[in-house]
């Protein structure tokens, strides 16, 4: 498997979560599997049902964190000096040249984008359209909506 981009921050999310599942999540599902299995038949028993397939997520999404913990290539912005190219983790100022809005985003990895916090993943239109790009260069994002050109107005690392 090769690796995942990731930056500091997703990184400390996903061990944070791992951290949750493995010292609450998981002793919490053992204990309503026992609590089920108390109660005698399980054939007909939907509290163990939920609690098994409860159980089978939380040690899928373990092993899932699991492994993209092992794979990641952790990245920290602020010790980037790509000389104002953009790059993954690098934060970028575009300006929509049809409508003049302005907006920001942070190029991530898939775990850590959110679009409503400014952090768009790495393999998104926008973020493939802008790698590589310096402040002052113009794209052409090819969106759902159709194509929207934009102007990158700043690159920063942070």
């Amino acid at each position: 498997m090769s690796t995942i981009p990731i930056t500091v921050r997703g990184a400390e999310q996903l061990k944070s979560e791992l951290h949750r599942l493995k010292t609450v999540d998981r002793p919490a599902v053992i204990t309503a599997i026992a609590e089920a299995r108390a109660q005698g038949d399980l054939s007909e028993n939907a509290e163990y049902d939920a609690a098994k397939e409860r159980q089978g997520f939380i040690e899928g999404r373990i092993m899932e964190i699991e492994g993209k913990l092992s794979n990641a290539q952790i990245i920290d912005p602020k010790t980037l000096d790509a000389e104002g190219k953009v790059v993954f983790g690098a934060t970028v100022e575009l300006e929509d040249l049809e409508s003049g809005d302005v907006t920001t985003y942070q190029i991530v990895g898939e775990d850590e984008a959110d679009i409503r916090q400014g952090r768009v993943s790495v393999t998104s239109p926008v973020a493939r359209a802008l790698i590589g790009k310096f402040e002052g260069d113009t794209t052409v994002v090819m969106a759902p909506g159709g194509n929207r050109e934009y102007e990158v107005r700043a690159v920063r690392y942070e």
